[in-house]
This record gives structure tokens, C-alpha cells and sequence, in this order.
């Protein structure tokens, strides 16, 4: 009752179709009646409604106060004639018309800094390095669109009507199809829960592990055991709070037929593990890359040629160097083989999860097309590469042990990738201040694109001389980085990466005492937080939420927030300006109209909300705000996501509107929480009578804390504010399971 599809097709009957996005099955009790007079027939279901004119046969789709939402244009649909790589077959192309005042996001990650399309955007959806291709908008009305079709597709949106110029269109076109397919979700009008129903149409997005949240080290690339070895020493020396550390490509022997061997060199790396082992005694967690590319002679390569899971050899494309072939994962046997492959040869050895790169995959588009897959031409599921790579290792890994949660990183993504437990990255970005500009509304339209784990290259991949070549001992560099490092601090993944040409690298300690000092601050926030991010990674899991809300997401009668793509929340509480301007020692933040007024995070003066406020961002400082209502639950300050338990918290409390928030924990990783270990503590804010709630913890899970303190904190100028714990909390709480109830001065 809250998803409806569209399918057309030119001939007398729709067409066999196979969706890789959606894997949820029709439901046979939606409650529904059909209403039909001279014009129209409509379908009638308690969340939203479905008219089909019956003189054009276009579709409108409408609230249930039959309120238009998005309306087919009249003879908009079009199945054409169309060859690719001398097959004949059909492309196919459908207008919609838009409200004037409409907002529209998504469709992926995109680097030109666009925010909502509405205003006239042209999108190519293909996959590349920094360019990822989801076909999935969402409209300020409280909508999402899935267009299920993984042909090279175009997206116009905002173009204006040639016929009335008082129009405004959005058109999608993909080169290839044999119907129209789409997918409509609308709920009760709000963003959150169409976004919901999309992912239960294509997958929930599994839990992630606690470690994953912590701060991640990589660099293109550690090229010893030793050189790994050192650097994860090093940060435990210096006591700088870290969980993961990531193995880059051509740690494989030099010399033919080793691409794809997945092979440790070794002279550089004598005893791999030995290395993964002395890494889970020093509490780290790794992460390793892997490719979809294999040279030609090597064992694993001849295996899955025998299978017929291979791809041609490549003749356009000469990097990476080799003679190489690329796997074919739209093949069961072949996902079965690349998973077994890894496996034994990998996984075995002790490591975490995976990296998986160039998952485009990194062939010249022009022969990718060429190639015949297991599911049909290249051209017919261009853009579904990296959901099928991923979806091969997340159930081998599934298959081999739940003990062991699911952490993918890739450099691309498809319509359901969120289903794989996978975090894209934006792939190779130079280190410059307008290249970190665009990263916010490329991410924001990512996570509207219904995927929820998105991170960037801090301080970009490659460096460039505008902003001191990538160098930590250059002052320039220095400034965006800090800056960079503050907005990693608020994404799903917080890594740091950089090219091989970066030398000697972006570890903590190669930079100066300033930009130490900042990367402290802003890692002892991440860490302290983790109580809150977890039990926000529950709620995506669970109810289908999002990290990194856009402010049209949460504010959507807020005329001016359908505007603002350089701002967002992080979670439901958090509200965050990155800056993105080198020199700045003030900028204007939008607080959007709310219940109550905004709280500054680093001192708890508040503001009225709706209104843009300037406030000082000198280099230490990220604008931070925090939404009245909320209850903020921060941890202690650790070395490790695991250190020890998160105990005492302190609540803090912000008064100003009525708030709520649910405590999540569990055992931190395995997939038990699947069947049911896990505990939560619901906590409650009245604003009419300032009385907090601690409710009764629910559930249980191995090692739980059966008695725990929480320091309660009602934020208020100068107190509650500020990473540090407050030093006199307003209430004291030994909690030991039971419902408590406060009332705070």
C-alpha cells in the first residue's frame, strides 16, 4: 500500500522482466477498490492512489486526499526502434511533469555540485570512477522513484514544456529496454517514509559492525608488511583513537599472472598471518582491496575461464597494465567462484572485510557494452556491475559465518547495493577546496539515492598545487585537510586516503602540532558519539533511516531547506556546515523553522529557528548545531570502538520542543542481532513539564551491562557544551534496567 509500478509496454503484451534492484514480493492483502467513470479509472489504496486516463493512458499518481503527487505527460512514453552493437531492439523514454515548487534529488553521486535537479539538470547515469549511476529520485513531495532499468540511461529534470512553456518536465531515456518499469513510493507524505518502503521494495540495509564506525587509516599504498606494521603502531604510541587500517592494491607478487592471484609478495610481506594477528592484538580491524580483474595465466583466472565466467580480454583499455580479463559476477557460478577464491586465499588469513575497487567495472565503456554477460548483453545491464560484484561476497560471506558482520567498501553502486552491507566512496577526487565543495551535495543526493553508507577520500585522492599538492608539511594543505577531516568526521565511514604520489602519506602524526590538535578534537567527538551513531545505524536498519539527512528531508515545509545541499543532519539531532572556503573564520548556517530554537554545540547559546545566523568558524571550529527536543548521548573518550564498554553516558538533554531517542547496543558484531540480542533503552524528553524518562531496557545480549550510570545534562549556555564531559551534570542515574523518571531544573 505504500509502492506502486508502472510497466508499459508498445505490444499487446508486457514482456518477460527481470529486476536485479527489488526483492520484495507483491503483497496479497492490500486493501483496495477501483472507481471508474467516463474519464478515468483509479485505484484506490489507503496511502495513495493511481488514476489511468482512459483517452491517453497516462498514469497520475495522488495522495489519498487525491492530491497530484507526479503526473505522466500525455503521450509522453516513447518505445523506439534502436540498435546496439548490431542487435535491433527498443530504447524507451517517459516524461513526467513536475510542480513548480518542487524539489528533486538523488540519482546517484555526481561531482559538478548540483543540488536538486529541479532547477534544470541533465544527468548521464553510467558508471565511472567518481561518477556513480543509481536510477532513484526523490521529490520534496514526500516521494521516491525507482526507475528500474540498468541500461545507460539520461535524466533531464526541470526542462521546460516545448509545447507550454509553463510546464516543467522530467524526462528519463535509457538506450535500451523492452518496456517502461518504474517504481513509486509515497507513504504519509514525508521523505523518511517513502525512503522506508523503497528499502523494503530493494533490501534493508544490514547493521554494520561497531568497529566500522570508528576512524579508518588507508593510503594508496602500505607496500610492506612492516610499513603497515609501523604505521599501526604508531597511532597505539601516540594514543590516537583508531578501529581500522586498510591494505591497498600490489601487495600481490611482481611478474606475470599475479593480478588476480590474490597472492601475498613474499619478500614484502614475509608472513601475512602473523601481520593480520599482531593487527587484532593491537585492536585494529582490516580491510583489503580486491578487483574484479584477473591477468590472464594465473590459477584463479583459469578457473573461472573454465567456468565461462570470464569477459574477453582487454584490448582498449591499458591500464591497469597486463594483459587482463575482467569476471563476469552477472554469473552465479561466477560470484560463487570470486567469493570461494577470496576466501580461502584471503579471508582465511584474518581479514575484516573488503575493498573492493574498480567496480565499474574499470573497462572502457565502449567495450564493457560489448561484452556478453550471464543475464545478456553488456548494453542491457550496463549500470548493474557493482551490485552484482558486491552481492557475490556479501552472500559468500553470509554463506561462511555469522559471526563476522559484512563490511564492503566500493568505489560504486547500483539501485539495492544498500542490501550488501556496502559503503561507496567517491572515488579518485582531487585534494582541492572546490572538489571538497561538491562532496556534500554529491553525498546528500547519494543518500537520497536510498543508500545509506557514503564516504570520501579525506583530503582527496590525488594532490593538486591550488591547495599545496596533498603535502601535511604545507600550510595550505593543512587548512583543507583540517577542514576535510572535520566533515569525515561526520559520515557514515570516517577514513583518510591518499595516492601513492602523496609521499609520505596523510597519517595523523605527519602533520603539524595545529592540525593534530584539531584531528584530536574531532576524533574524541567521533568517539564519544558512538553510542548515538550506533543506535542510528539500528534505526537504518531497522525502520529504513538515513545518516545523512538533507535538510528537505526533515524540514519539508521549509520553502528555503528544498535549497540548501552544502548543509545537513547527521542522524536526527545533529546538523552540520562543513567549511568549505579556505580563510574563514566565520560563516552563515541556516537553522531551519522547527518546534523549538537551535542549540550552538560548542557553547549551547541558542537560536530562533528559521533564520540564517553567522556564526565564528575559525580553523579549530566545524559549525555544529544541535535540534531542540533532542537527547544526545555521548560516550567516553576511547582508543578503540571497543575498549570497553560505553559507560557512564552522559544525556544530554535539549529543551525547547518534546524529544525522544532510543539507546541501541549489542554484542557489536555476528549477525545474533538478526535473531533478537540486542537491548534497548528508550529515553524521553516533556517539554511541558521538563521531566526526563529513562524507560525499562528491553532485551538482552552476551556481555551486557546489567547495571550502568548515566549522567544527565539539561544544555544551556555554558553547560552541556562542547566535547569535553560536563564536569556537574544535573542528575546522576545508577540505571539498572528499571523505568527512571527525572524531572531537571
Amino acid at each position: 500500500d505504500d509502492v506502486t509500478r508502472v510497466t508499459y509496454a508498445a505490444g499487446p503484451q508486457v514482456p518477460e522482466l527481470r529486476s536485479l534492484s527489488v526483492v520484495s514480493q507483491p503483497v496479497a492483502t492490500i486493501r483496495w477498490r477501483r472507481v471508474e467513470d467516463g474519464q478515468s479509472i483509479t485505484l484506490i489504496a489507503p496511502r495513495m492512489r493511481v488514476r489511468v486516463d482512459k483517452q491517453t493512458g497516462k498514469v497520475s499518481l495522488l495522495d489519498p486526499r487525491n492530491r497530484l503527487l507526479l503526473d505522466e505527460l500525455a503521450g509522453g512514453r516513447k518505445i523506439e526502434p534502436a540498435t546496439q552493437e548490431g542487435v535491433s531492439g527498443t530504447s524507451c523514454t517517459q516524461y513526467f511533469e513536475l510542480a513548480k515548487d518542487e524539489g528533486v534529488y538523488g540519482l546517484g553521486q555526481h561531482q559538478r555540485g548540483v543540488w536538486n535537479y529541479a532547477r534544470g539538470a541533465t544527468v548521464r547515469l553510467a558508471q565511472a570512477n567518481t561518477e556513480v549511476a543509481v536510477p532513484v529520485v526523490t521529490s520534496s513531495k514526500g516521494y521516491v522513484l525507482l526507475w528500474d532499468n540498468p541500461a545507460l540511461t539520461t535524466v533531464s529534470i526541470g526542462i521546460l514544456d516545448e509545447v507550454d512553456p509553463n510546464r516543467v518536465l522530467m524526462r528519463w531515456s535509457s538506450e535500451w529496454g523492452k518496456a517502461i518499469d518504474y517504481y513509486f513510493c509515497y507513504s504519509d507524505g514525508t521523505i523518511a517514509s517513502a525512503m522506508a518502503a523503497y528499502r523494503r521494495l530493494t533490501g534493508d540495509a544490514p547493521l554494520m559492525p561497531r568497529w566500522m564506525f570508528g576512524f579508518w587509516q588507508c593510503k594508496e599504498r602500505y607496500a610492506t608488511q612492516d610499513e603497515l606494521l609501523g604505521v599501526a603502531r604508531k597511532y597505539r604510541q601516540l594514543n590516537v583513537p583508531i578501529d581500522g587500517i586498510i591494505q591497498d592494491w600490489q601487495y600481490w607478487p611482481t611478474g606475470n599472472n599475479t593480478w588476480g592471484s590474490h597472492q601475498f609478495d613474499p619478500n614484502r610481506y614475509p608472513d601475512p598471518v602473523g601481520m593480520f594477528k599482531e593487527l587484532q592484538q593491537m585492536h585494529y580491524h582490516t580491510l583489503i582491496s580486491v578487483w574484479p580483474k584477473f591477468d590472464l595465466g594465473s590459477a584463479n583466472s583459469k578457473e573461472l575461464n573454465d567456468a565461462g565466467a570470464m569477459f574477453p580480454q582487454i584490448t582498449r583499455y591499458v591500464f591497469p597494465p597486463g594483459q587482463g580479463q575482467w569476471y563476469d559476477p552477472f554469473n552465479p557460478k561466477g560470484r560463487e567462484i570470486f567469493w570461494r577464491q577470496i576466501r580461502d586465499q584471503i579471508f582465511s588469513k584474518g581479514v575484516d572485510g573488503w575493498w573492493l575497487d574498480a567496480p565499474e567495472p574499470e573497462i572502457d565503456a565502449r567495450q564493457w557494452r560489448t561484452y556478453q554477460t550471464a543475464m545478456g548483453p553488456g548494453y542491457q545491464v550496463f549500470n548493474a556491475y557493482p551490485l552484482m560484484h558486491s552481492t557475490g561476497i556479501y552472500q559468500g560471506q553470509r554463506a561462511t559465518t555469522d559471526e563476522k558482520r559484512v563490511v564492503i567498501l566500493t568505489r560504486s553502486a547500483y539501485a539495492g547495493q544498500q542490501r550488501n552491507s556496502a559503503i561507496t566512496w567517491s572515488g579518485d577526487i582531487q585534494g582541492t577546496w572546490q572538489v571538497f565543495r561538491n562532496q556534500i551535495p554529491a553525498g546528500l543526493n547519494f543518500s537520497l539515492s536510498g543508500i545509506p553508507y557514503w564516504n570520501t577520500d579525506t583530503g582527496g585522492f590525488f594532490g593538486h598545487r591550488s591547495a599545496g599538492n596533498g603535502d601535511p608539511c604545507n600550510p595550505q594543505y593543512q587548512e583543507l585537510f583540517a577542514r576535510w577531516f572535520q566533515f569525515s568526521a561526520f559520515c557514515p565511514m570516517f577514513r583518510v586516503h591518499g595516492s601513492y604520489g602523496l609521499r609520505p602519506g596523510k597519517e595523523f602524526y605527519r602533520f603539524d602540532q595545529n592540525t593534530q590538535a584539531i584531528m584530536r578534537t574531532y576524533l574524541d567527538l567521533r568517539y564519544r558519539l558512538l553510542p548515538y551513531i550506533y543506535s542510528v545505524a539500528w534505526e537504518v536498519t531497522s525502520k529504513g533511516s538515513t545518516f545523512m539527512r538533507p535538510l528537505v528531508m526533515d524540514f519539508p515545509d521549509d520553502v528555503n531547506a528544498l535549497y540548501v545541499g552544502d548543509q545537513y543532519l547527521f542522524g536526527p539531532s545533529i546538523l552540520v556546515k562543513p567549511v568549505t572556503t579556505p580563510g574563514t573564520s566565520s560563516c552563515q548556517v541556516y537553522l531551519p523553522a522547527d518546534r523549538g530554537p537551535w542549540y550552538d554545540f560548542w557553547t549551547g547559546k541558542t537560536y530562533e529557528a528559521g533564520q540564517t545566523v553567522d556564526v565564528a568558524s575559525p580553523l579549530q571550529t566545524l559549525p555544529i548545531f544541535i535540534r531542540a527536543g533532542s537527547i544526545l548521548l555521548l560516550g567516553p573518550v576511547l582508543q578503540y570502538s571497543d575498549e570497553r564498554p560505553a559507560d557512564p553516558i552522559e544525556v544530554r538533554v535539549y529543551p525547547g520542543a518534546m524529544g525522544q531517542f532510543i539507546l541501541y547496543e549489542d554484542e557489536g558484531d555476528s549477525y545474533r542481532y538478526e535473531k533478537g540480542s540486542f537491548a534497548t533503552i528508550p529515553f524521553e524528553w516533556n517539554q511541558h513539564n521538563n521531566t526526563l524518562t529513562i524507560g525499562r531496557r528491553t532485551g538482552r545480549f552476551a556481555g551486557m551491562l546489567e547495571r550502568r550510570v548515566f549522567h544527565v545534562v539539561l544544555v544551556k549556555e555554558g553547560q552541556g557544551a562542547g566535547v569535553a564531559p560536563a564536569t556537574a551534570p544535573d542528575r546522576v542515574v545508577e540505571y539498572d534496567g528499571k523505568a527512571v523518571r527525572l524531572m531537571l531544573p
